[in-house]
């Protein structure tokens, strides 16, 4: 990060190549020179936002960044490259929720068609794309929602070949006007999936055969618009078809790839959230500190309250880490691999934790602004508006904690911490006294790390398991190639086999910061939490109480990527000391969350207690990074 937060009258996109810095540049302008009034009032007046697809189209800048190498024909500068669509998204964040939705649902409605084996419709879009052509994804169905399993839009084959195709979707962006809709649907004549048999047992391939994915074009006769289903700019559609006419060409998927294609879609769609919530956050923030610096209360800056200075503070290095995170995903993202799919942890903690940890941010930011976020003339309400749907876009958090902590064990345990199991077989290890329980916690970490690697070399299993868990450093990734993986992602299944290497080394490397050495202490404890009082089998099925586990684990990820950015950055140790200070914080109530669950064991109960910690204090730290937070009043405001 070549700056703290984003500043675009002064950032110059350095880290990429020069036709995406034009680009980039170019969209930042384009906002400038349009203004914040005409941004507020079209806002208010929820004008669809035809002059910006008109800059889109002029610019061909969805083209641009949206047509994978392959389908470029031969335009060097065209590529899907997560580094700039990440950077583009958290622009499009900056400046309104509205052209960043535009953007994220023509990913979207392209997922499907770019992971297709359909040389026409992949043409076809690109095509689209070239024209400035938007797209949309007809998963949803008011009805149904989540559940695609009992998808009503039906497909009749048709006597003389191809198909026909009626029913509903709800909840469509883009449904308005998308050249291409990519409509997940099923066929007549094919059974349908019990989708209450298929959470406890695998359907068989035979199971899948009548579902598919095919492409509708929303301004045909018989695709009817009802209505925007939303109060705003942005067009979230109910729409229906009524024997909609479908073509061999048209298909996309069928059977169990279809699925595959629905949920490898969202897995490159949901990385973006957290990256528009980045910038409304870093926005929100700029006017907050404007207006808490220059407002004087009873003789005071109001960024001299005692409760002001704590929320400035946390606040800005919530943000901090939240770019640190997003940034470090990016290289996960982009280096992944059939052999190398830990993206699929750490796409989810984007998706979940830093929408979240932005939401939690606007919150903080509205009690240091107070009334004067309410006011018209001003951004900030355009982001809370956001900053409450961000984390329930593309799976709401619940379903993104359930797929987490499908990697709990393998994490948190295999291989590095493969014998520290063996405290669930020590008599009384669950309830003993907590310094008696950190002692063979300790103990056995130490040994299973010391001495696994050589029990690797001779005993087979052990070996492999270790030998699944080596991957190449992750660089860092801003260079110009092509993601082609995401489109070729392959079955969604699998996860209990993906393994991570060793996160203990990064937190060791950052001791000498006296929060992340507590932070440490807290995550080892985890470690004899779920050793010593792993969830029940009856817990294994409670989403309530499973939540409250997975708001522990997925904050080790989250701080495992920060501190491996940090290391990159540079990243000032005041800062990152502040941003431990927020998580020992967290950790300790999320751990007091699950003390007090009624479904909890006894057992937890008192190993939870172990969790919690004080962070350590330090005055001149903490008046050092407030002062760093309050030096960025004056520095931007929008053209107005």
């Amino acid at each position: 990060m070549s700056q703290v937060l984003f500043n675009p009258k002064s950032c110059d996109f350095a880290q990429f190549d020069p036709e995406t810095r034009r680009l980039l540049r170019a969209v930042v302008d384009w906002f400038e020179a349009r203004g914040k009034r005409r941004l507020l009032q079209d806002d208010k007046e929820q004008v669809w936002p035809a002059d910006f697809l008109d800059f889109v189209k002029r610019e061909r800048l969805f083209a641009t960044f949206l047509t994978p190498a392959a389908e470029a024909d031969g335009d060097p500068n065209k590529r899907w490259d997560t580094g700039r669509n990440a950077m583009l998204s958290q622009i499009f964040g900056f400046y309104g929720m509205t052209y960043w939705y535009v953007w994220q649902v023509t990913i979207l409605g392209l997922g499907p068609i770019w992971q297709s084996g359909n040389a026409e419709a992949k043409k076809k879009a690109a095509a689209q794309l070239d024209s400035g052509e938007i797209f949309a994804f007809g998963l949803s169905e008011k009805e149904h929602g989540a559940d695609v399993y009992s998808t009503d839009m039906i497909v009749d084959p048709q006597p003389d070949g191809g198909y026909s195709a009626t029913g509903a979707k709800h909840y469509i962006g883009n449904g308005n006007l998308a050249s291409m809709v990519s409509v997940f649907g099923r066929r007549s004549d094919k059974p349908i999936i019990d989708s209450a048999k298929a959470l406890t047992g695998k359907p068989t391939e035979a199971d899948y055969e009548g579902y598919l994915f095919f492409v509708a074009d929303s301004q045909h006769p018989v695709y009817k618009l009802h209505r925007n289903v939303v109060n705003s700019q942005i067009y979230v559609a109910a729409f229906e078809l009524d024997n909609y006419p479908v073509a061999e060409a048209d298909i996309l998927h069928r059977g169990e790839d279809a699925f595959h294609a629905a949920m490898n879609t969202v897995n490159v769609g949901k990385f973006n959230l957290g990256f528009g919530a980045i910038g409304a956050c870093e926005h929100s923030f700029y006017e907050a500190i404007d207006h808490a610096e220059n407002r004087i209360l009873f003789g005071h800056k109001v960024t001299e309250f005692p409760q002001v200075r704590s929320l400035i503070a946390d606040s800005y290095a919530r943000i901090v880490a939240m770019k640190l995170y997003s940034e470090r995903a990016i290289d996960y993202m982009r280096s992944a691999s059939p052999q190398d799919r830990r993206y699929l942890l750490f796409n989810a903690i984007e998706k979940m934790s830093v929408t979240r940890q932005g939401q939690r941010v606007i919150e903080d930011l509205a009690d240091v602004i107070a009334a004067r976020g309410f006011e018209n003339d001003m951004y900030f309400p355009v982001a809370m508006t956001a900053m409450f749907g961000l984390p329930r876009l593309e799976g709401t958090v619940h379903v993104n904690m359930a797929l987490s902590l499908k990697f709990m064990a393998n994490y948190m345990f295999h291989p590095a911490d493969a014998g520290l199991a063996a405290l669930q077989s020590i008599p009384g290890a669950a309830v003993a006294p907590t310094g008696a329980a950190r002692a063979v916690t300790g103990a056995l970490s130490w040994s299973s790390r010391k001495l696994a690697p050589r029990l690797g070399t001779v005993v087979k299993p052990l070996g492999a398991e270790f030998a699944s868990a080596t991957y190449a450093p992750v660089p860092t990734r801003r260079d110009t190639a092509d993601d082609e993986f995401l489109f070729r992602q392959g079955p969604s299944s699998g996860l209990g086999r993906i393994r991570f290497e060793d996160w203990r080394p990064v937190f060791e490397g950052f001791r000498d910061v006296p929060n992340v050495a507590v932070f440490l202490e807290q995550v080892l404890a985890l470690q004899g939490l779920l050793a010593a009082a792993a969830p029940t089998a009856a817990q294994q099925k409670d989403v309530d109480f499973l939540f409250a586990l997975g708001e522990l684990f997925t904050a080790v990820p989250y701080a495992q990527l920060i501190l491996e950015q940090a290391r990159i950055d540079g990243t000032d140790k005041d800062v990152l000391d502040q941003i431990f200070d927020v998580f020992v914080r967290t950790f300790s109530a999320n751990a007091v969350t699950l003390h007090n669950k009624p479904t909890a064991t006894s057992a937890q109960e008192r190993r939870a207690l172990d969790l919690v910690r004080r962070p350590v204090v330090d005055e001149r730290r903490f008046a050092r990074v407030l002062d760093e937070a309050r030096s960025l009043a004056g520095v931007y405001e929008m053209n107005a």
